[in-house]
């Protein structure tokens, strides 16, 4: 079983409106999963500093971040990080540079898990409509090009920002990958809206996938986090 979850943690700022990195660190705990994409996990201006300190997911964590290299202050790309378990093998690691009104892209990364090669894509796509159809083009014809390492299976993650799955760019999504029905994850103290979602193709099959939910959730920050089970990702 491989279980992975995103996160929109909104810069670690809680629904108090307080910025309060160890309530991440303690949601993260609980979800347990193997691989997460985070959103919003650097600060927006200035040196874009990480908010959650290296030093915090080195003592209280089973991960590591997936080094893109940006910034020197920073844990993602845009916003955009992965957190990994430090066991994994990771082959290689990239940005996708996505088409937007503001800045926007997505990270990935290729690991080996269970004698299987995994790619995972982190993204936090635009709030409008036209961009994000935009985006999902550009992101699907990235992931098919053959400059990329061949996967067994590859897993997308991230905040789509799109409020029906009925249009838009889930339609455009689920031409190609499976998309999962986590549930709704927004907003943290009422949730409305199934922002938040986990798609995949490859040799994998789903087990199980949620919303989680806890009163460190619910106050962490105002979305909750989304999480999929997945079986057989091995060769």
């Amino acid at each position: 079983m491989l279980k992975v979850a995103s996160y929109n943690i909104r810069k670690a700022i809680g629904t108090d409106r307080r910025r309060n990195p160890d309530r991440i660190i303690e949601v993260l705990a609980e979800i347990g999963a193997d691989i997460v994409a985070l959103q919003e996990a650097d600060r927006r201006f200035g040196a874009r500093a990480a908010v959650l300190p290296a030093w915090m997911i080195e003592a209280h964590t089973p991960y590591r971040v997936v080094p893109l290299g940006v910034r020197a202050e920073s844990m993602g790309w845009h916003g955009n990080a992965l957190l990994v378990r430090r066991d994994y093998e990771l082959i290689g690691h990239d940005l996708i540079h996505l088409p937007c009104f503001e800045p926007r892209g997505a990270v990935t990364a290729t690991l080996r898990v269970h004698g299987a090669v995994l790619r995972i894509v982190g993204m936090h796509l635009d709030l409008s409509g036209l961009w994000r159809r935009r985006q999902a083009a550009a992101l699907i014809h990235d992931l098919d090009q053959p400059h990329h390492q061949r996967a067994d299976a590859t897993i997308l993650m991230g905040d789509l920002n799109e409020w029906s799955a009925a249009r838009g760019c889930l339609i455009d999504f689920g031409r190609s990958f499976h998309v999962t029905r986590c549930g709704r994850s927004y907003h943290a103290t009422r949730p409305v809206a199934s922002l938040d979602r986990i798609m995949w193709r490859g040799a994998m099959a789903l087990d199980e996938c949620g919303v989680h939910q806890s009163p460190a959730s619910r106050r962490a920050s105002d979305h909750l986090p989304v999480w999929a089970r997945f079986e057989g990702v091995a060769t």
